[in-house]
């Protein structure tokens, strides 16, 4: 579960995220610079991954941590696997 200060820092970064997409766009369709548009989407992504790490660590300390006290961690801990696999591909 996503506590408090997560989902706000999470939503103030997503806000700004959103409207470095909007930035991006506007590039896109004033026929910027290529690697202008380019950089803009690092930063974006770069910004995405940081609020995927919190939510993710948040994860592994609430979600996993109490399933793993409640002597039914195995499938937090196959789902948190199966994500990371996933997320590492990128």
């Amino acid at each position: 579960m996503i506590n408090e200060e997560v989902k706000k820092d999470s939503l103030v970064r997503l806000k700004k995220i959103e409207g470095q997409i909007r930035g991006i766009a506007r590039m896109v369709e004033n026929e910027k610079y290529c690697i202008d548009i380019i950089n803009q989407i690092t930063a974006a992504e770069k910004a995405l991954t940081v609020v995927s790490k919190n939510v993710m660590k948040r994860h592994v300390e609430s979600c996993v941590k109490e399933a793993i006290l409640k002597g039914e961690g195995q499938g937090k801990i196959n789902e948190l696997i199966e994500t990371v696999y996933k997320y590492s591909k990128k």
